[in-house]
């Protein structure tokens, strides 16, 4: 029998098992019964709460070889709910490994308990409490984390210390829906708004969909806030670098007083670990599902990806819209229970789900003739898809895809058509626009493609693109991350050969390795491509991308296609190709 323990960590929102916060533990168990085990955790988590006078409820989804088990609790109380369910799990192995549960575990669990109480009262804040109880009251959204709360967004928001809290009624004093003058006077709920706020998720386009969603916003005059994967800036101005897709970048966007309308990336990490970075949202778009990070916090299958992803739909309400793509069979099949309003989006008008919509007169948007529809009552055309560099005069299907879907979240939050029109005309005519993702350059007559494209859904996506581009001969450089199955390396090996390329470049990632040897990946890959029947003289192995970007440009003539998938120092090889005319 396995019983193993592999994370415990807080939840600080809606999440995958509960609309509640809390504390949740990942298991992962062999030769017992899964409902014996969840059994046993609960029984042991009954235990405990009834010792420190508590009484939340619990929550369980099974996957295959374990399960993730949590708890509800207070925003106050989430270090402590942590404490409380691994306590509950020591319990729980200790009684189904058949050990004692006499003195020794009664002595251990005694030590542990009575330190779970401390922490309990040092962790317990009712001013926290009662002002989130008065927030939601008066429909004000308040955002805490370890060191400060704020109340409002943008520019109306003010951001104290957690230890510094304005002063109000202790919690449990103030009724919900009738509220003293003395806790109204604390506080001027009055000056406090809330900026349009929109979710971005799905395996691939998120980044692409808030860059482009905040350049739509500056056309129509909008200062406008983005969280992604690679940066947190607002308007021009860039706060920071690196990943800024979970609570903590959303926070920090929704504090700043010069945001004036919110595009939030959420990715799949954050969603598991922490839960949604907010409870309530004016749009979601959820852009496509597949396969992606499979194994991770219990999720090992597509279906269940698709499930994450559309965790955002607990964020819309009757008066918010959730944006989703048409074309995607596994959102279709999962948005069958979802009862938030719904805008679908779809490369073909004749789709089921947008001729629903329009007969029923809801909101969709398609491709008609060449052209972007919005259809709410009426058609509203939006651009050419000529006109929209993105698309790169259409045969990048995946953009077209993100395009519709932005102009859908894009008319949720009520932003004028001819600003979108002049986003979607301006977008993408620079690298820097949306850097690694479809970058162009021309370079002594040869294509050269530049992309940040690094699972098998968002590499077809490109293969698929460059199969309808005009080119004497086509090279690929690609790498891989090392935490990916052998089959899903191999998988990502068999879509670039359909491009039937005259040069492989593999390159290495030393950063990426993941627990696998140096030039692991590249001799599986090449391995694998031989067996293909691809000669060994167009395959070739570089020591990283940089190095590999210069073989294949050496090899390229006049007229050929160059894809470049740069995981790994793409300022590098882009500087490097801007350098050669």
């Amino acid at each position: 029998m396995k019983l193993e323990l592999d994370e415990v960590r807080r939840l600080t929102g809606p999440n995958l098992l509960s609309d509640h916060s809390g504390a949740i533990i990942d298991v992962f168990f062999e030769g017992i019964a899964p409902e014996t085990v969840l059994k046993c955790w609960q029984q042991h988590v009954q235990i405990c709460q009834l010792a420190v006078n508590w009484k939340q409820p619990t929550f369980h989804r099974f996957y295959t070889g374990g399960a993730s088990m949590s708890i509800a609790a207070p925003m106050d109380q989430l270090y402590s709910a942590c404490d409380l369910i691994e306590l509950a799990w020591d319990r729980c192995v200790d009684q189904l490994l058949g050990h004692s549960v006499d003195k020794p575990i009664n002595i251990k669990f005694s030590q542990r308990l009575s330190a779970l109480k401390d922490t309990i009262k040092e962790e317990r804040n009712p001013a926290l409490l009662s002002l989130l109880q008065q927030a939601r009251a008066h429909n004000v959204l308040c955002l805490p984390d370890d060191d400060e709360v704020s109340l409002g967004t943008g520019p109306s928001a003010v951001t104290w210390p957690i230890d510094k809290l304005p002063a109000l009624k202790p919690f449990g004093l103030v009724s919900n829906s009738h509220l003293s003058k003395a806790s109204e006077n604390d506080i001027d709920w009055s000056a406090f708004s809330q900026i349009p706020l929109a979710l971005i998720t799905g395996t691939n386009g998120k980044s692409t969909s808030v860059r482009l969603a905040a350049e739509i916003a500056k056309c129509a005059k909008i200062n406008a806030g983005v969280t992604s994967t690679d940066f947190i800036k607002v308007g021009d101005i860039l706060i920071d670098e690196g990943d800024y897709s979970g609570p903590g970048g959303a926070r920090m966007l929704l504090r700043d007083n010069r945001t004036e309308m919110a595009f939030l990336e959420v990715a799949r990490g954050g969603l598991l670990r922490r839960g949604l970075p907010v409870p309530q949202a004016d749009a979601a778009l959820v852009t496509n599902v597949a396969g992606d990070h499979l194994g991770q916090y219990g999720i090992n299958t597509v279906d269940e990806i698709a499930q994450v992803k559309l965790m955002v739909a607990k964020a819309i309400d009757s008066n918010a819209v959730l944006v989703l793509n048409a074309d995607d069979k596994l959102i279709v099949e999962h948005s069958a229970h979802l009862s938030a309003p719904i805008c679908w989006f779809s490369t073909n008008k004749d789709n089921p789900k947008i001729r629903e919509a329009l007969d029923k007169q809801m909101p969709c948007v398609y491709v008609d003739n060449n052209e972007f529809v919005y259809h709410f009552s009426e058609a509203s055309n939006i651009a050419n898809i000529n006109q929209v560099p993105m698309t790169m005069e259409g045969t990048a299907n995946y953009n077209i895809q993100n395009a519709l879907g932005v102009i859908g979240l894009c008319k949720a939050l009520h932003i004028p058509d001819e600003a979108i029109s002049q986003g979607l005309k301006q977008f993408g005519l620079r690298p820097e626009d949306n850097p690694g993702r479809g970058n162009r350059y021309l370079v002594n007559d040869i294509q050269v493609v530049v992309d940040f494209a690094h699972n098998a859904h968002s590499m077809e996506a490109i293969i698929e693109m460059a199969a309808q581009t005009k080119a004497n001969n086509k090279h690929v450089m690609f790498s891989h991350a090392g935490d990916r199955s052998d089959q899903e390396i191999i998988e990502v090996a068999n879509i670039v050969k359909k491009l039937e390329p005259s040069n492989y470049v593999l390159a290495e990632i030393d950063k990426y390795l993941r627990g696998r040897a140096p030039n692991e990946i590249s001799e599986l890959v090449q391995t694998h491509l031989l067996s293909r029947g691809v000669p060994a003289a167009s395959i070739t192995v570089s020591p990283d991308p940089l190095t590999g970007c210069k073989h294949i440009m050496k090899r390229a003539q006049a007229g050929d296609l160059v894809l470049l998938f740069v995981l790994n120092d793409r300022e590098k090889v882009q500087t490097y190709i801007s350098t050669l005319g």
